[in-house]
């Protein structure tokens, strides 16, 4: 019912090297090519000292400390709006009640 269906066997035929055979007095280079050298960088690298780490691992602790105290408070006014709707609904539906008993 469901069988994979396989693309055709590749038909080409082989392929031949055609190259031409070096001379016997000629001279064959061995060995692998040079590997390419990379520009040099005029830009200064950069060096952290046991004191540069210390205030980039402070600096990161506070800035996680910051963002984690902004996410919080968007939680808790999104929590705060939510209690505050809900106070709402139950007076309004309390009024309402009331008025169509006094009718």
């Amino acid at each position: 019912m469901l069988t994979p269906k396989y693309p055709p066997r590749d038909t080409a035929p082989p392929v031949v090297n055609t190259a031409p055979a070096p001379a016997p007095n000629a001279v064959v280079a061995s060995g692998p090519a040079p590997a390419p050298v990379a520009p040099v960088s005029t830009r200064p690298t950069v060096q952290l000292t046991p004191g540069s780490a210390l205030a980039l691992a402070a600096g990161g602790g506070a800035v996680v400390l910051v963002v984690g105290a902004v996410l919080v408070s968007l939680l808790l006014a999104v929590a705060i709006t939510g209690m505050s709707v809900a106070v709402v609904a139950v007076v309004l539906r309390s009024m309402l009640k009331d008025f169509n008993n006094q009718r």
